[in-house]
């Protein structure tokens, strides 16, 4: 049986939701196709896929979502009798919505099993439609023992993302070494999946799938997981044979500040392993928008990190969740004094100042009355449900911020484009724009150029 599995957009990086699977399918006996369409828009998936039994689909984010929303439609129309499977974190979150463009198995959580177990059956009953419910689990914690990810026909890795330095570019690798999340933020989409709970990958299997990106020219590693703190006894020992192993490869990770926190005396481990950068979703400045996303820190305790990390030498890259119902012209404002303040602006991805809180199925914020209140019903085209602010203002400066990181974001340093979006945000307070403006300035041109970062510039 012919197998194509296909991915959408996964940040700029080489897929991991592909390369593990195929090992899965291969193993059992599929012949698999890899397509990601991310960076192969000239291939024509038709000719693989009018030569496929099965059609699986990655969706592990919003963007990729809703990309594949307009692919299953139209291989839904070319190929009517066709089995088409989508995996993935949002597969879950999306059932009725893709059953409803015509996807037969929905597949979330730990999905190489479920991929395996659905192929075996389609070989086995020689029937590509499933029951009205289907028999693999439509979210399935299960723990798995991984096998080496096969990443022998996805595209070349020069092809992704890059990390960045000044004017040396690295080509980077990507491996998940855990998936799911221990926390329960209110508003993350892993919560509705794995509700608190996280899945290792085996550290063997970890190390075999860098080393095989190294022989393919990989001179840096981004570690996929939630949070690498979620299990610091598989991420030290993880870190510490990499590095024994490639004392040259640099990688990064995603910890929460809580967690920079909490395990602040293990952050030496990271600085002398060859961590490039630490990303961490602080999301807020507002210890109230804290409350409500339940990110079990405050304001206080972000600027703590931040001087925590300079003091073990280590660079902090934070993201945001700029644009809330709650975020007021002021609080924006504070938003990004304090990125100056603690000269984080080369620091911070242009996007991040204009991401909007977005609501997908499932999102434990709709629990909040004060969340009910507020939004429309789903909309099916935006995979999410719609909210407008209070004051309709933050809804036109969000759009003006976004329209002006899209255009000027690879084109304009980091603290210009800074300058421009305080200016947006302060075009209604003139008095006291300059001084404040200048302030802004003087704290970006503090940063201590150049950080690392990656060439991706989304997020989402």
């Amino acid at each position: 049986m012919h197998i194509v599995l296909i991915s959408t957009y996964e940040l700029g990086h080489q897929p991991f939701g592909l390369a593990s699977p195929a090992a899965w399918l291969r193993a059992a006996g599929a012949r698999v196709t890899c397509l990601d369409l991310a960076v192969q828009p000239e291939r024509d998936w038709r000719v693989p896929v009018a030569d496929a039994q099965l059609v699986a689909i990655y969706v592990p984010m919003h963007t990729a979502t809703r990309l594949a929303a307009q692919l299953i439609k139209q291989i839904r129309a070319d190929y009517p009798s066709l089995h088409i499977c989508c995996y993935g974190l949002y597969a879950p979150l999306n059932e009725s919505f893709l059953r409803g463009l015509g996807v037969d198995t929905i597949l979330g959580g730990e999905f190489e099993q479920g991929l395996a177990a659905l192929y075996r059956r389609l070989v086995d009953t020689e029937q590509h439609k499933l029951p009205a419910v289907q028999p693999e689990p439509r979210i399935s914690l299960v723990k798995q023992a991984f096998l080496r990810p096969d990443r022998s026909t996805l595209p070349d890795l020069a092809r992704y993302a890059q990390l960045q330095h000044g004017n040396i570019y690295r080509i980077v690798g990507y491996t998940e070494a855990s998936r799911g999340c221990k926390h329960l933020c209110r508003h993350c989409p892993i919560v509705p999946v794995y509700g608190g709970r996280f899945r290792v990958v085996q550290r063997d299997i970890v190390l075999a799938d860098i080393r095989q990106q190294v022989a393919a020219g990989a001179e840096h590693i981004t570690f996929g997981d939630p949070d690498f703190f979620n299990g610091i006894g598989h991420a030290l020992p993880l870190l510490q044979a990499l590095h024994h192993e490639f004392p040259q490869l640099t990688y990064d990770v995603t910890i929460k500040i809580e967690h920079l926190l909490l395990h602040a005396k293990h952050l030496h481990v990271l600085r002398d392993t060859g961590c490039a950068f630490v990303t961490s979703a602080v999301e807020a400045v507002e210890d109230m928008i804290l409350a409500i996303f339940d990110k079990r820190h405050s304001a206080a305790d972000f600027a703590r990190a931040v001087e925590l990390m300079r003091s073990v030498g280590l660079i902090l890259n934070p993201t945001f969740v700029a644009f809330t119902p709650w975020t007021s012209r002021l609080g924006y404002q504070k938003l990004l004094q304090t990125i100056a303040r603690l000269e984080l602006v080369e620091h911070v991805a242009p996007i991040q100042y204009a991401i909007r809180l977005l609501l997908p199925t499932g999102s434990k914020l709709l629990e909040l009355p004060q969340v009910q209140t507020l939004v429309a019903p789903f909309d099916h085209a935006a995979l999410c449900y719609p909210w407008t602010h209070p004051d309709p203002a933050m809804d036109r400066l969000q759009a003006d911020v976004l329209q002006l990181v899209s255009s000027q974001a690879r084109k304009l340093e980091r603290s210009v484009l800074f300058e421009h979006v305080w200016s947006l945000a302060h075009s209604e307070t003139r008095p006291a724009v300059q001084l404040r403006r200048t302030q802004a300035g003087a704290g970006a041109r503090m940063a201590k150029p150049p950080v690392p970062q990656l060439s991706e510039p989304w997020y989402c």
